[in-house]
Parts: C-alpha cells; sequence; structure tokens
C-alpha cells in the first residue's frame, strides 16, 4: 500500500542528518543582512532562491557559506534553530541530531560560545516546547587542515557537556577521512562520539576509512557504498546506519533524477539507510518533503516508510530503552494507519 502525505508526516521519526546553517531560509537571510547592517549580492529574496541551483557541491558550497555570513551573534543562531524546530515538528520529527560548522563562524570572529550557545538555548526551549528531543554535532570542515580542525576540537571542549559527537563535512573529494584521524582520536578520548560524511562525491574507500579510522557510529550520505559489494555486506552485517539525503543527492547531481536513487536497493539489502534533508533550504524540502518524493519517485510501500522511521531511531544517539519506545509507538502508528 503505498504511504499517503498525512502518514509520511504524521509517523513519528528522527532526523539525523540537518545542516543547522542549511536551514537558513532567503527571508531570514534578508532579516539578518538588515539587522547586522550587511550587503548582499542578490537584489532580492526570489533573486536569492534563484541562485540555489547547483552543479555540484563546491558550487552550493559557495553559495551557502556566503549565505552563513549574516549569522552573527547568539541570537541569530537562536532563531535559525527555532525556526527549523518549528518545521521538523510539523513534519513528525520527535528527535533531531543537529550539525553545525563552528570554522564557518568563528573565522570570522562569532565567537565559538555564541554559537553553542544559541544553538543550545533554542533545542532546550524546543524540547520543553514541542516535545523534540535533540544531540548537537559538531562538524569539521574538511576542505580545511586538520589543524584547523584540532585546534577548533580544543577550543570546543570547555562546552563539552552540550555536544555528543563531532561529524566531518564540506568538500569530500580529495580530503579523506584519513587527513583526520588524529582529530578524531582526541575527541573520543574526550568523551565524544563520532560520526562522518562520506560515500557522497568520495569512493567507497572512504567510508571504509570513515569506519576503521576515525571509528563512527554511523556514516552520513554513504550512497555510494553500493560500488563495493563487500562494503554494502559489512555495512548490513554490522548494521551500520547511513543518513541519506534524497532531494540534497539530486540536487547536487549525485543522481541525475530521484527514480535514479539507490536507497530502496540498500533498504532491500538490509542496510539501516535512513532519511534525511541536508540543507533544506537550499535543497527544496524538508524531512517529510523528502520522504514524500522518494516515496513516489521509487514506489516505497506503507511498510517502506515504516522500516525507514524505525531505522531513523536505530541510528540515532538515544539510549536504548528510548529507542524501543519510539519504535514501539512507530509500529502502532503504522498499525492504526492499516486498520
Amino acid at each position: 500500500m503505498p504511504p499517503s502525505e498525512a502518514f509520511i508526516r504524521g509517523i513519528p521519526k528522527a532526523e539525523l542528518h540537518l545542516h543547522i546553517e542549511g536551514t537558513l531560509e532567503p527571508e531570514m537571510v534578508f532579516d539578518l543582512a538588515r539587522k547586522h547592517a550587511l550587503p548582499l549580492r542578490y537584489p532580492s529574496v526570489a533573486a536569492l532562491r534563484e541562485a540555489y541551483h547547483f552543479d555540484n557541491l563546491q558550487s552550493f558550497l559557495d553559495v551557502y557559506y556566503a549565505g552563513a555570513a549574516v549569522l552573527r551573534d547568539a541570537s541569530d543562531f537562536h532563531a535559525l534553530t527555532s525556526a527549523y524546530l518549528q518545521r521538523a515538528h510539523a513534519d513528525g520529527v520527535v528527535h533531531t541530531e543537529i550539525f553545525f560548522d563552528p570554522q564557518t563562524h568563528t573565522a570570522r570572529g562569532v565567537p565559538m560560545e555564541a554559537v553553542i550557545r544559541g544553538i543550545h538555548g533554542a533545542l532546550t526551549e524546543g524540547q520543553a516546547r514541542l516535545g523534540v528531543t535533540h544531540r548537537l554535532i559538531m562538524c569539521f570542515l574538511r576542505h580545511l587542515s586538520a589543524a584547523d580542525a584540532m585546534a577548533t576540537l580544543e577550543e570546543a571542549l570547555p562546552y563539552k557537556e552540550l555536544i555528543a559527537a563531532v561529524g566531518l563535512d564540506s568538500a569530500e573529494s580529495g580530503n579523506p577521512p584519513s587527513k583526520f584521524s588524529a582529530v578524531f582520536a582526541r575527541a573520543r578520548q574526550a568523551g565524544l562520539l563520532t560520526v562522518a560524511h562520506a560515500g557522497e562525491e568520495g569512493p567507497p574507500q572512504y567510508i571504509t576509512e570513515a569506519l576503521d579510522l576515525l571509528q563512527v557510529r554511523r556514516v552520513d550520505h554513504g550512497v555510494r557504498c553500493e560500488e563495493d559489494d563487500n562494503l554494502v555486506a559489512r555495512l548490513a552485517r554490522e548494521r551500520v546506519p547511513l543518513t541519506v539525503c534524497p532531494l540534497s543527492n539530486v540536487k547536487l547531481r549525485v543522481f541525475a533524477r530521484l527514480e535514479d536513487h539507490n536507497l530502496k536497493r540498500l533498504l532491500d539489502r538490509g542496510l539501516c539507510v535512513t532519511v534525511n534533508s541536508d540543507d533544506p533550504a537550499y535543497f527544496g524540502g524538508y524531512v517529510a518533503q523528502n520522504y514524500l518524493e522518494v516515496s513516489r519517485a521509487l514506489g516505497l510501500s506503507q511498510v517502506d516508510v515504516t522500516q525507514l522511521a524505525c531505522n531513523s531511531i536505530e541510528a540515532s544517539l538515544l539510549p536504548d530503552s528510548k529507542k524501543q519506545e519510539w519504535q514501539a509507538k512507530i509500529r502502532a502508528f503504522a498499525a492504526r494507519a492499516e486498520a
């Protein structure tokens, strides 16, 4: 049975691959630019939105980093995060694990504390108001040096009680996980968990490096694993989660069309794949829109969507007891829909 839009929006789910800077809608860009008296390259909201056509990851990153320049103080990060949580809650998200890129901001003179306190304050308020639980993941920009990442980690350690894990994002090609082995070892020593983007633009070998050298507990994207059958078998056997972002993958030309996406094939091969929105302000939809469009394009059933929602909870950093509780609620929701 194909899932309805009401089913997709209503089923409880976690979102695990979400860059908070990537939720910066054009309207907020202009609001914050006015607040801080900053010039913009685009004359209007419509003109900025029209710029959201990308040839590859780098062409997106150029626009992404330019937009992030309007984020200047803790209240900006608070407003950004609060706006995302409202949208996520409306999409049925009950738990979110949010990436943030401190180097994007500290390089412009924004204090680390302003970034972390602003985001965390909104997450705490969102949990109290909306019931959406959270974890915060600090990502290193892989196009910068490992030394820069290490310095960023050390600067963030005084706030480590607010950070659950570290990750790795930005331009993947030519920046293998192995470049950051020492940084991730230091993070693990400090008690932080690890995740990493791998196998989006980079080869399957980057996924293997992330697993073996960075000791990640899940892989962000990971869709190029399919080029290596032994790797796919390992991911299935070890239940290594993949945080897949369908609309992002099409927008950045990883797949030419959503109908070509391998999410359904990976799901059928027993992998713990999940659906996420990545940078939804830029890629055409928040998490429910990703579920909707990939369901239509790949002919997913209600059973498939239920499995994806259960996978999202399994792949989260929640304690096992909470995972079991949410998965039971997901199955109950699906059973009611079938009755």
